[in-house]
């Protein structure tokens, strides 16, 4: 899995991409290429 600044460029890369929050990140998933996947955003703690 990737870790990017901006991924605005990565949910671009296909067309089955899907932007997700999880967990206090920001993923992006594809469900039918598993090479595009990628997440941005640290875990906060407390």
């Amino acid at each position: 899995m990737q870790v990017l600044s901006s991924l605005k460029s990565a949910k671009n890369r296909h067309p089955d991409c899907q932007v997700v929050r999880r967990r206090g990140r920001v993923f992006v998933i594809n469900k039918t290429d598993g090479r595009f996947k990628a997440v941005q955003g640290k875990k906060k703690r407390k």
